[in-house]
């Protein structure tokens, strides 16, 4: 017997965006669903491979944090799955699990938590904001911490673009991404990266979309990142080449992202066509920028 349930669904993330090292990130719509339910008693996982079937599951550790922190004991839990992000690629998976685990655990205990107070919790169990505020805020989302408290603010992309991903066969671990980043930078990449985040932000915001090809210029993470990932400078440059007004590498990767104009029917063709040339194989999703983030279905 079934005793309470309720479906949350959440979107995919890009984050940092080129320039925007751990501080931009933007919701797309490439959708999980996530099923919970108050049973009885004990416990059910389902939906998952078979690797995340157990109670090590993110999704589940996370809905029982949530009940630690809110103090609610239920009956026994059942969660259901159905992903369309894929795992280790730079598009929020990790985020969407721990989002759907801390929003579901928050329904089932009749909503203690506020919006705000989510989003808090599900960036402490994360341990960094830029993947779970877009994917909670829909849009595009700045975001950082300040001591303890999560600061945000959501902007307004101007309408016209859209979002190529290129998705490899292969994982990369956010752990491993991390690993090869440098312990310092150089004065002059610090420059170079303030000043492309804010070109960047006022492009997407003022509707400059000419100006993202300058914007798109990291030295802080791309260069270090880019050599885990066959032909990824390749890949960049062609995608330079075949009109792309800006490409970046999604999150900590593989994934690599391109914005397009909404109007060009060619770039999927050719990138596509040039991908197959290559050793590794890539998958292609056009993609849009969802501004509605988390629901509960």
């Amino acid at each position: 017997m079934v005793i309470f349930m309720v479906k949350v669904r959440v979107p995919a993330t890009t984050a940092n965006l080129g320039p925007g090292f751990d501080t931009l990130g933007l919701a797309l719509n490439l959708y999980n669903e996530f099923t919970f339910e108050e049973i009885p008693e004990g416990y059910k996982i389902s939906g998952f491979k078979k690797e995340y079937g157990s109670t090590n599951n993110l999704v589940y550790r996370s809905i029982k944090e949530t009940f630690r922190e809110i103090g609610y004991t239920p009956t026994g839990i059942s969660i259901d799955a159905n992903t369309n992000i894929p795992i280790s690629r730079g598009l929020g998976s990790s985020a969407s699990c721990i989002l759907a685990g801390v929003i579901g655990g928050n329904e089932l205990a009749g909503r203690p938590l506020g919006k705000d107070e989510i989003f808090q919790l599900a960036t402490k169990i994360e341990g960094h904001p830029d993947n779970i505020a877009p994917a909670l805020f829909g849009g595009l989302v700045i975001s950082l911490m300040e001591e303890e408290k999560v600061i945000y603010n959501r902007i307004e992309v101007a309408k016209g673009i859209k979002f190529i991903a290129l998705i490899s066969d292969f994982t990369l671990s956010t752990k491993e991404s991390r690993e090869v980043l440098p312990s310092m930078v150089e004065y002059k990449d610090c420059i170079n990266n303030i000043n492309k985040v804010a070109l960047l932000i006022s492009a997407l915001t003022n509707g400059r979309f000419d100006l993202l090809r300058y914007a798109f210029k990291d030295r802080l993470h791309e260069p270090y990142r880019g050599k885990l990932i066959p032909d990824f400078f390749n890949i960049i440059e062609k995608c330079k080449k075949m009109d792309s007004l800006g490409v970046y590498l999604s999150g900590a990767g593989p994934t690599i992202m391109c914005i397009i104009d909404e109007d060009n029917e060619e770039f999927t063709k050719e990138i596509k066509a040039y991908l197959h040339t290559l050793d590794q194989p890539w998958n292609i999703r056009e993609l849009n920028i969802d501004l509605e983030g988390t629901k509960i279905l």
